[in-house]
């Protein structure tokens, strides 16, 4: 059974989908099978993948003869179809053969209603009973048709239903983070909102309809990996500016006293022993890096991470070049660390 990772924050402009793509890859480099698979309405991850420029890149994929987004694919639960839920077709990621990309659709979001209804009244509204575990039966499918290791879930920043199913039905969630104010607020409403999800998923899973259904809502414990700080300025070398440096204290000052002990209490967390062998301290982002700066649009621009831009690509020469190569390297060294970390952490989840 393929591992699903959820990348979750209700805050937006954290580089989720960025993490999304860079982080798959470098797990892919490692040899793993992974899907992306993209949750958010906006399909930045699809457009990001796929080279789309917009809305018309995107109706041709929809357009186009057979089952090619998530939406599609969930809509036999969804719109009452006399039909089984089936693996949609993926995109081959383009230079990266071990990766595929599930892709989104803007009409997504049209599925928020109904599945809102279905995860509170499901158990008094049977025709609602097979909604909750039909996201999950899609991913399910779509892994074991491509043979995947990994299911790396990029979602919309939102507290809705959608992304309430996505997280609860995942095995482990990271979550991105940016060193300011919105993230330390951010913070305060996960450790809130979160034990509110746990409640409600395992209510799901005591309810014999749900259990029963088409699609059976699953027996699922999230475990958080931990979070990923980026897009700070630098100082001078690796160092953060004195002024992100203070940001990223109080973000993970706020994880380690508020969003920790809560996620703790819920047994949302991994064993400690597991964390302290990939060293990652209590608070600690398990990856932490300094912003793309203009890698980021090349990246889009070539449908390639940030470490994999050639020379051609960068359209650079002497002491720039140079300068921009540096920085490759290391998003390529912390992006490698984390994939490591993150294949230990979920391949031997008890740190044995």
């Amino acid at each position: 059974m393929a591992t699903r990772i959820s990348l979750f924050n209700h805050k937006g402009g954290v580089s989720k989908t960025t993490t999304t793509f860079n982080l798959g890859w470098m797990i892919a480099s490692k040899g793993k099978r992974v899907v992306l698979v993209d949750c958010d309405p906006q399909c930045n991850l699809t457009g990001m993948v796929l080279g789309f420029k917009g809305a018309a890149d995107l109706e041709t994929l929809y357009n186009t003869p057979g089952i090619h987004n998530i939406r599609d694919a969930l809509a036999p639960a969804f719109e009452s179809r006399p039909s089984m839920i089936v693996a949609a077709d993926c995109q081959q990621v383009t230079g990266q053969p071990n990766m595929v990309l599930l892709p989104g659709h803007i009409g997504l979001a049209e599925y928020e209603v109904t599945l809102g209804i279905a995860q509170e009244l499901s158990g008094s509204l049977p025709t609602l009973q097979n909604l909750p575990g039909a996201i999950s039966f899609l991913l399910d499918e779509v892994a074991k048709k491509y043979n995947a290791d990994y299911l790396l879930i990029d979602m919309s920043p939102s507290l809705g239903p959608v992304n309430q199913n996505l997280l609860m039905t995942s095995d482990y969630f990271l979550v991105p983070m940016t060193p300011d104010y919105f993230s330390v607020m951010a913070t305060d409403s996960l450790a809130s909102i979160l034990p509110k999800w746990h409640a409600w998923s395992l209510k799901a899973q005591q309810q014999s309809v749900l259990q029963n259904a088409i699609y059976p809502y699953p027996k699922k414990c999230p475990k958080f990996l931990g979070t990923i700080v980026q897009r700070y300025r630098l100082r001078e070398g690796p160092t953060p500016s004195k002024a992100f440096e203070a940001w990223i204290d109080e973000v993970e000052s706020g994880v380690r006293n508020k969003l920790i002990p809560v996620l703790r209490k819920n047994d949302m967390l991994l064993p400690d022993d597991v964390y302290t062998k990939n060293g990652i301290m209590p608070g600690k982002p398990l990856l932490q890096m300094s912003d793309f700066n203009g890698l980021i649009a090349l990246s889009q621009k070539h449908q390639a991470p940030v470490f994999e831009l050639t020379d051609e690509q960068l359209e650079q020469s002497g002491v720039v070049l140079d300068r921009t190569k540096k920085s490759m390297e290391e998003f390529r060294r912390l992006y490698s660390e984390g994939a490591d970390k993150i294949i230990v952490m979920t391949t031997n989840a008890n740190g044995t």
